[in-house]
């Protein structure tokens, strides 16, 4: 068996290669070749698992986005996707070959970080990959909907500010973009969508050019800051397929709208952060249901040292990791130190506090996991009292991550 790049003479038996390792058949392109969730592959960075004889058995790829860290910070990140192989050749060592073979790539083009969205939690930890964001799904029924008037301690009520109009999808993709792309430069978790996924419908709603309604909030300038894609299907149940917002204030507004809307029973919002507000703004608590709580976002750390020193920090301390990589067969002891929001990483021979898997690592990487959580669950193995404590002060982010980009 070799691993070899693909060009963009293979897409299309890429494609149908992937296709067969799902055992799903090819969805229908739109015209001019958009539309389906393949369109956006990048054939520069996928690869081929082939036989003796030529013939291809697996695949794998990678995205090209920017991924935002704590601190507002961007940067580069290969985003794993379209990994398969095909049903007559698992249990060979295939998917290992490939995985090995796609994180040197990755650290040839001097990406440090790399993330995906695991289809299967069981895969993916084996190769250095962790949990890092979470995300769920909110339902209530229409009726029990209402939001109660906004009201900070010593303060009157604060009224919501800036209008809502109502858009079809097919009239406003450039300000979806746009509204998206100042929201992902904010929110840590969050990675970049390319243009070109915009212009090929590339991916799930509202980035696909599947028919959506969309509510549009702008500010007293006129200005739109955030918005919320829906459909209302069976039983007239209204789906928010991702609600994109600069500020609380713009999600309240955009919540309170779509929860008004007539001749709707339910009300279902995908993709809602962990902790998010929302539920805690209705007049009835428990008529915010809470389900579909799972992993998204998953990261694995390629260079540690530039890992650590390129995130920003809340807080000052050091503290010594010592972190197992089995994958790629390598071992390492870091002095982590941060002081006024930045690191300095550097190997080490002192005691360490924590022993971690580098899995683990990329899991407390964005402030999504705390690392005591992972001390708790036996993963994280603490050295001394106060270790596990320290390490959550230091990997708290300002603001929790979240990804809403599927991929």
């Amino acid at each position: 068996m070799e691993i070899r790049p693909t060009t963009d003479q293979d897409f299309d038996v890429f494609v149908d290669t992937l296709h067969a390792a799902f055992g799903s058949f090819r969805e229908t392109p739109a015209e001019g070749g958009g539309g389906v969730w393949w369109a956006a592959l990048e054939m520069d960075r996928s690869l081929f698992a082939v036989t003796a004889d030529g013939r291809p058995v697996g695949t794998a790829s990678a995205y090209s986005f920017e991924l935002t860290l704590p601190g507002e910070i961007l940067v580069p990140v290969g985003g794993v996707t379209a990994v398969g192989v095909l049903p007559s050749h698992r249990r060979r060592g295939v998917l290992t070959a490939m995985m090995r073979h796609q994180l040197t790539e990755l650290r040839a083009r001097g990406e440090f970080l790399s993330v995906l969205l695991a289809s299967e939690a069981l895969i993916y930890r084996r190769f250095g990959y962790g949990p890092a964001t979470y995300t769920q799904r909110l339902t209530m029924p229409r009726h029990k909907g209402a939001l109660a008037p906004y009201r900070a301690r010593g303060a009157a009520d604060e009224p919501e500010s800036g209008s809502v109009e109502v858009l079809r999808r097919a009239e406003c993709g450039e300000l979806l973009e746009e509204v998206y792309d100042r929201y992902r430069r904010a929110q840590p978790g969050a990675v970049s969508r390319p243009h070109r996924w915009w212009t090929l419908g590339a991916g799930q709603p509202p980035v696909s050019s599947a028919q959506r309604y969309v509510a549009v909030h702008r500010d007293t300038d006129g200005v739109p800051d955030g918005y919320a894609s829906y459909a209302i299907g069976e039983n007239r149940t209204l789906t928010v397929d991702e609600t994109i917002a600069v500020d609380d204030g713009v999600f309240t507004a955009l919540a309170r709208f779509v929860l008004a809307h007539d001749l709707v029973s339910e009300v279902v919002f995908k993709q809602v952060p962990p902790g998010h507000p929302l539920r805690w703004q209705l007049v009835d608590f428990r008529a915010g249901q809470v389900s579909g709580d799972m992993d998204w976002l998953w990261v694995r750390l390629l260079d540690i040292p530039r890992a650590l020193t390129a995130r920003g920090w809340c807080a000052d301390g050091e503290i010594v990791l010592d972190v197992d990589d089995p994958f790629l067969g390598e071992h390492g002891r870091y002095l982590l130190t941060v002081r006024n929001g930045k690191a300095d990483c550097v190997p080490t021979d002192r005691q360490p506090d924590l022993s971690l898997d580098v899995s683990d690592l990329g899991s407390v990487y964005l402030g999504g996991t705390a690392p005591s959580t992972l001390v708790r669950a036996g993963h994280i193995r603490a050295h001394r009292p106060g270790a596990a404590d320290l390490a959550d002060a230091l990997f708290r982010a300002e603001r929790a991550p979240h990804c809403l980009h599927w991929f």
